[in-house]
């Protein structure tokens, strides 16, 4: 079947994109050579701990163990790039109206949970969708507010005494460090599914993503419109 080409992510899209993919990682390892110093959540059923955050082996993993110091100096050196590329996303997003197409409408939530049931091979057809189906809407913004909501907490945490309006907004120094950790862990969920979806949608989607198109089946023309049909038209008048 013939082939076209159809464009759908443009140049700056792609590269705050890309950009913060690397930052937002190193802002994860960072921040978990920091979380080691003094790692206090768990989750407990009754009082007993059904999983420790982290377990030894994970810090083994990251050679995370007394680097306290270099955790600080990389999460506070890359904090200004990730709120940086992050707020620039969202001034040129809304500049120039992809908001549109990113932002949830009132059907999207309900949509999105027909995309997880055809990503989990529960639902045969696949959902009608525009640039992102509702699940991506849903995603997509979510994780913007998620930045904010880091770059807030971050802030509070990192300076409590000359920011004590923003720590007092947050519930206190325990509240916004409990939430800055959440968000954390919500980012490491977020990685995991989405290079998921990146893989149930193959290679088209990931190099859209890449090279800013995506290849194609060429629609058949309609009925009587095809170059032969013409052709016979015309030979026929």
């Amino acid at each position: 079947m013939p082939k076209q080409i159809v464009y759908k992510h443009k140049l700056a899209t792609r590269w705050f994109h890309w950009l913060n993919f690397p930052l937002l990682a190193i802002m994860i390892w960072s921040g978990l050579l920091i979380y080691w110093a003094n790692d206090i959540y768990e989750i407990r059923i009754f009082g007993i701990t059904i999983f420790k955050f982290f377990p030894e082996v994970i810090y083994q993993w990251f050679n995370a163990a007394f680097r306290l110091a270099d955790g600080m100096a990389w999460h506070f050196a890359f904090m200004w790039l990730f709120t940086i590329n992050g707020g620039l996303y969202v001034l040129y997003t809304w500049v120039s109206g992809e908001w549109r197409d990113l932002l949830p409408n009132r059907r999207s939530f309900g949509e999105a949970w027909q995309v997880v049931l055809h990503d989990l091979r529960l639902r045969k057809t696949k959902p009608d969708q525009g640039k992102y189906n509702a699940a991506q809407r849903v995603a997509y913004s979510a994780i913007i507010v998620m930045g904010f909501g880091s770059i807030v907490t971050g802030l509070a945490i990192y300076k409590p005494v000359q920011l004590a309006w923003l720590m007092w907004l947050c519930g206190g120094y325990e509240t916004a460090r409990l939430l800055h950790f959440a968000l954390t862990v919500g980012y490491v969920l977020f990685f995991g599914i989405h290079i998921g979806q990146v893989a149930l949608a193959g290679w088209n989607n990931f190099r859209a993503m890449v090279a800013g198109f995506e290849v194609v089946d060429k629609p058949a023309p309609p009925p009587g419109n095809s170059p032969a049909e013409r052709a016979a038209k015309t030979a026929a008048s």
